[in-house]
């Protein structure tokens, strides 16, 4: 099911399950996976590999040069899961070789209209980037997370996973996993993300585990350390290791 319309290049691997439409360029390092569906006018150039049952929407343009100036054409790559749908006018670029050289991008996410994912980034799966969310170069977003429409997300940044970021929530420093950070007059932190945990299956007792652990870091007036012990004495979780962990690790400091 490919249009005559379409050009792909004899060196691509194009299985037969795959739909390719009107106007879409498949150039010579592409590998798309099983039952792989690109509407009209999609540009995917490589190295780039594709898993399955991916859904390309009109005038994506997948796995084309970084935006960075270090970049003179070295062989970098764009890796994707398998059951991503992307929408219209989105742009996934290839890595750089100062930044790893791959761009990797997992599966089940929904990467809506005019969205933007930068060279060497690392995106998780069952993630949902809104309408005109941008990732700079080399962000990195966990599992679960979703950002908003209009949210750009500084270099370097994480944003950790089931993390909501609010609609027009300009991020230069890392989002804290299961939180809701958002910008009103300035970017805050607002507390875990409860319905949307809910909707995961978290459980109550999981969920107030969280809540008291954000209320130590965000309301009791300790410092982030002093929080950090608290939480280790009375909260301690799974879930609340993670955002520990994470808090920890950060190397642009935390939203709070």
């Amino acid at each position: 099911m490919i249009s005559p319309l379409a050009s792909i290049d004899p060196a691509a691997r194009v299985p037969d399950s795959c739909v390719v439409g009107p106007g879409c360029v498949i150039g010579a390092e592409v590998e798309l996976g099983e039952g792989c569906r690109l509407d009209a006018h999609v540009v995917v150039q490589g190295p780039s590999r594709i898993g399955a049952h991916n859904h390309f929407y009109p005038f994506n343009s997948i796995g084309l040069d970084p935006q960075d100036l270090s970049f003179h054409g070295e062989a970098t790559h764009l890796e994707m899961g398998d059951h991503n749908t992307v929408r219209e006018f989105c742009t996934l670029h290839r890595g750089t070789a100062k930044g790893g050289g791959v761009t990797r991008i997992g599966s089940h996410n929904l990467i809506m209209a005019y969205s933007h994912i930068a060279h060497d980034c690392q995106v998780g799966s069952h993630v949902i980037m809104a309408n005109c969310s941008t990732l700079g170069g080399h962000v990195e977003v966990g599992d679960w997370a979703t950002l908003g429409a209009f949210s750009p997300v500084h270099q370097y940044v994480r944003v950790g996973t089931h993390a909501y970021l609010g609609g027009g929530t300009i991020t230069t420093q890392d989002v804290m996993p299961f939180a809701i950070t958002s910008e009103k007059r300035e970017n805050h932190a607002y507390g875990p993300n409860k319905i949307g945990l809910k909707r995961q299956g978290f459980s109550p007792e999981r969920i107030a585990a969280l809540e008291h652990a954000f209320r130590l870091l965000l309301n009791s007036g300790l410092n982030t350390s002093q929080a950090i012990e608290r939480i280790r004495a009375e909260a301690l979780t799974p879930d609340t290791e993670v955002l520990i962990a994470f808090v920890e690790s950060s190397a642009r400091g935390v939203i709070k």
